[in-house]
């Protein structure tokens, strides 16, 4: 994690694409305690069902994925935001090509370390 108190500029340009298989991508931004995610899914990408201790809120910015949470079905589309609460077992199905940001407070340690193998695992 970043300890820099100066503030940064990031063009997203200049962030690398990281491509954890053959349907999901992201691109990540990390400050000292907070993470922003562009996550690119192609239709029919699936995040699997985990959960973790971050607060995570997912706007979507293109397309729609299909949350399973909290024992409901909720279809979430451009436009729109989903909060997650910290440790709330959660999974996702992209209905058509899909571009969301994702805020995580604090940052994804398992996205840092690259340690995130229910994302690299393929459909």
């Amino acid at each position: 994690m970043s300890t820099s108190t100066q503030a940064k500029y990031i063009p997203w340009k200049s962030v690398e694409h990281e491509q954890l298989n053959e349907l999901i991508g992201r691109e990540m931004v990390v400050g000292d305690r907070i993470m922003l995610a562009r996550v690119f899914l192609k239709k029919g990408a699936h995040v699997p069902l985990h959960h973790h201790p971050n607060e995570q809120v997912t706007y979507i910015l293109e397309g729609a994925l299909k949350f399973a949470i909290d024992g409901k079905e909720i279809v979430v589309r451009a436009g729109e935001v989903l909060c997650i609460p910290p440790n709330m077992p959660h999974e996702a199905w992209a209905l058509q090509d899909t571009l969301d940001l994702d805020v995580f407070d604090p940052p994804r340690e398992d996205w840092l370390s690259k340690t995130d193998q229910y994302l690299r695992h393929g459909r």
